[in-house]
């Protein structure tokens, strides 16, 4: 084997295999010294294309510089589509976002225009309601007429109501003649007086108006009793905020609240009865014929009764203040008529707070 035709690793250029050309000198070298002539297993013959495969063997273990910038070029894209995509999918949640809560601010506004336009009707009394009751029932123009000019009525009532109240309590906290107080109390009662005939006129406009209570606010519906209060649990708020009674001004207070419960149970009885009548007369007949006018008719005998009702409820109230007007002191009387005003206005500030409470969203 020709020593010229070997290779040998040289560690000076990594992973070739270099001829060493002083093979020869170093061999005789060997032998002379240590006579050790290397084993064949030493000797690699020089290989043409293990030559090539070694080279390019070393250059991949290098990696191809062009293979790892395409990587990670195909890495940062991916990563920055990632991002474009969360940042896209973050806008349209805070758009979705903003606009649902346009959405329900602008429903919150619609709502509490929905509850004032609400309101507004039942004071005049256009609810649909009342509307297909006077539409279905036939009744005239004049019906609504008489309504409006009750609506119209009883808020001009209402403001005197609210002077007259005034007036009382600048009188009682002030030091006037009988005389002059005994002025502002007849006044207040013509007040009264004015309202039941009012009432009266209005209920034989449409009964059921006055006795659903719809002119009234919100909070006074709640104690209506035949299209206005109860005169005994009036009472029960007049008489503690008196002066000191006697013990006939007490016994006759007295006798009069227990007048007032007999008189309310026997219009209760009577109301009672009545509703009665109006069911089984609404029902009467086959139901589901679709022709029921004579159902109707004495229907509307029955509704036309309620209007006594509320004429006598209104006599009740009226008597119980001129009975009251006949036991108090003119003092008295004036710190009643006050407390009852005050009693009202009362009731229509809790309505007005009710109705204008801030809302939360659902």
């Amino acid at each position: 084997m020709n020593s010229s035709s070997t290779k040998f690793y040289n560690p000076g250029r990594m992973g070739l295999y270099e001829p060493i050309h002083h093979i020869g000198m170093w061999g005789e070298t060997f032998r002379a010294n240590a006579n050790l002539d290397p084993p064949s297993s030493f000797i690699i013959e020089a290989d043409p294309k293990l030559e090539n495969q070694s080279d390019d063997a070393s250059l991949g273990s290098l990696g191809d510089p062009h293979v790892y910038d395409q990587d990670d070029t195909k890495r940062i894209d991916k990563i920055q589509r990632r991002l474009a995509q969360n940042r896209e999918a973050a806008r349209k949640s805070r758009l979705r976002k903003k606009a649902y809560i346009k959405q329900l601010e602008t429903s919150r506004i619609k709502l509490i225009q929905l509850e004032q336009e609400l309101e507004k009707a039942r004071q005049q009394g256009l609810l649909a309601g009342s509307r297909f009751d006077n539409n279905q029932l036939g009744l005239s123009g004049t019906t609504n007429s008489g309504i409006f000019a009750f609506e119209s009525e009883y808020e001009q009532w209402v403001e005197e109501q609210n002077r007259q109240i005034c007036d009382l309590r600048t009188a009682v906290h002030a030091d006037i003649t009988d005389i002059e107080l005994r002025i502002l109390v007849e006044n207040a009662m013509r007040h009264y007086f004015k309202f039941f005939r009012m009432k009266a006129k209005a209920a034989k406009a449409d009964v059921s108006y006055i006795m659903s209570g719809m002119w009234k606010t919100s909070a006074e519906r709640l104690f209506l009793w035949i299209g206005g209060f109860r005169p005994s649990e009036l009472l029960k708020v007049l008489i503690p905020q008196l002066e000191t009674l006697t013990e006939q001004q007490i016994s006759e207070t007295g006798s009069l609240r227990k007048s007032c419960l007999q008189a309310e149970d026997a219009l209760r009885q009577g109301m009672e009865k009545l509703q009665q009548n109006l069911f089984e007369s609404v029902v009467a007949g086959q139901l589901g014929e679709g022709s029921y006018p004579l159902q109707m008719t004495a229907a509307m005998e029955r509704l036309e009764a309620l209007v006594s009702f509320v004429n006598q409820a209104d006599h009740l109230r009226q008597e119980t203040l001129q009975q009251m007007y006949k036991i108090l002191t003119t003092r008295q009387s004036a710190q009643g008529l006050l407390t009852l005003g005050e009693f009202f206005q009362r009731l229509r500030a809790l309505s007005s707070l009710w109705g204008n409470r801030p809302c939360e969203p659902a």
